[in-house]
């Protein structure tokens, strides 16, 4: 794929013509792809060139069913899978002797960007692991070198929200990532206190820094600064860089429902007061539950929104846990549709590949066809030119290539790309787009030898997914014989 993005459409048959219920041409569709204890990847213990084909054909797969959106566990309990200053590699990663460092997360990204999707960073934020996992580590673990950020609480432990420091620890691996890395977003997870009705060992700092409020508000107040304090860094270093994060499925109990598990009454997650005040650019709530634990969450997570994206959380590994049937995770996600959601982000990665319970056959007819990505509007609404002097043609091995040419600009831009059997384009119509996220402006494609004919069309997208005007498009015969 080098400098050229190389897409042989398999699903997309210009010969077949498929029948489906109208889908979203703009959607958020993500995965959490989970590193730690090796469970989505790496299953390898092999080498580093194990390791490496091992997560291009887990991208290859989920390329196959257009998601655009890739949650990659970068940091894991005081661990990381990127080549940090600050905290030890997860011995997961496998260390090959004379061959060159293996860093996950540049290599993770590089395959999601040639591949048209985004890679988020994700970041367990306060969890650092017991105490077999934190010994592991040695003198490299935080609960080493600066135990006075570090609490023990049922065996764990833990990062203190509560004492300020702890924010400026957090703020240097978030600041790490975004400076030295091309990730197209930071990702909160575990950005809470412990399920500890109270319990977690903070009288001390609660003593300093209380000021007459209650535990309670001070805890969610503790949460809500460093949620501020790494939003403007980022914002400060790549604008463009979506800050989100996973908080508990409930956002607070209603109608008496739910009770006990809630982000702002549990573990002191005020999320909706995070995206009302511009502190998040998108939730992706864990919504891992049915029913009335369910669909009414996710209206109470809209009213929130502020403009902002809600992708609900869809728990496909309870089909597994729990026995749900993919009806379950179906219902779901068309639900999240109908309500004009952002999108959906299904956890785990290897729950949908390995097709549990025929999930993955059911992802497919919903989608069908690519989808981009929704516009970060309040970051930027700046309006891209479009692109000039599309040409196609066919090459001399057959490959059928679109060329194009864009103004000279010194921002991160994607193409799309689009057709249609008249000079009309319509770019809200799903059908009509067929590739995302491209890197470069070429493509090729393997086409049908058949006597169709169409009008092909690019545009640009930049890193907040403005989308430009269509470009003059490029009119192609598929015929070997009429040109």
């Amino acid at each position: 794929m080098n400098n050229i993005f190389l897409l042989l459409i398999l699903l997309f048959c210009f010969t077949q013509e498929i029948l489906s219920t109208e889908q979203p041409a703009t959607e958020v569709r993500a995965v959490w792809l989970t590193t730690n204890y090796g469970l989505d990847w790496p299953h390898s213990r092999i080498s580093q060139d194990e390791q490496k084909k091992e997560l291009i054909t887990i991208l290859d797969e989920l390329k196959k069913i257009n998601i655009n959106t890739v949650i990659f566990q970068a940091r894991a309990r005081g661990e990381v899978f990127y080549n940090s200053r600050i905290e030890p590699m997860s011995s997961l990663v496998k260390k090959d002797m004379g061959a060159s460092h293996f860093d996950p997360l540049a290599f993770a990204i590089n395959e999601c960007h040639k591949r048209g999707m985004e890679c988020h960073a994700w970041i367990v934020t306060y969890p650092l692991g017991n105490d077999k996992h934190v010994k592991s580590l040695g003198f490299s673990s935080v609960t080493k070198k600066d135990p006075t950020l570090t609490k023990k609480f049922k065996g764990e432990w833990f990062l203190d929200p509560g004492n300020p420091r702890t924010d400026d620890y957090l703020l240097s691996i978030v600041e790490e990532i975004v400076t030295q890395y091309d990730v197209d977003g930071i990702h909160f997870d575990y950005i809470r206190y412990p399920d500890n009705r109270g319990q977690f060992p903070d009288d001390g700092m609660y003593r300093l820094y209380g000021k007459g409020q209650s535990r309670a508000d001070w805890r969610r107040d503790n949460i809500t600064r460093f949620v501020k304090k790494a939003y403007e860094r980022v914002k400060q270093h790549k604008p463009w860089v979506q800050v989100s994060s996973s908080p508990l499925g409930r956002y607070r109990t209603l109608n008496n429902i739910g009770h006990g598990w809630t982000a702002f009454e549990t573990v002191f997650q005020d999320a909706g007061k995070w995206i009302q005040n511009g502190y998040h650019d998108a939730i992706y709530p864990m919504m891992y539950y049915k029913d009335q634990l369910f669909y009414p969450y996710v209206d109470d997570w809209l009213k929130y929104g502020n403009g902002r994206f809600i992708v609900p959380g869809l728990g496909a590994y309870q089909m597994i846990e729990l026995g749900w049937s993919s009806q379950d995770i179906i219902n779901q996600l068309d639900y999240s549709r109908g309500k004009d959601t952002a999108g959906q982000a299904f956890f785990r990665t290897e729950n949908l590949l390995s097709n549990t319970k025929g999930i993955l056959d059911e992802l497919r007819e919903r989608y069908l066809y690519p989808a981009k990505l929704p516009a970060m509007t309040w970051l930027s609404d700046t309006i891209p030119s479009k692109p000039l002097n599309l040409t196609a043609e066919k090459l001399e091995n057959g490959v059928f290539q679109l060329t194009w040419e864009v103004e000279k600009s010194d921002e991160r831009v994607t193409y799309n790309v689009y057709r249609s059997a008249s000079e009309e384009i319509r770019t809200d119509l799903a059908e009509n787009l067929l590739a995302i996220g491209l890197r470069e402006p070429v493509v090729h494609f393997i086409i049908p030898d058949d006597d169709r004919a169409y009008y092909y069309f690019i545009t640009v997208s930049d890193s907040y997914h403005n989308e430009s005007e269509v470009s003059v498009p490029a009119f192609f015969y598929h015929s070997e014989i009429v040109k």
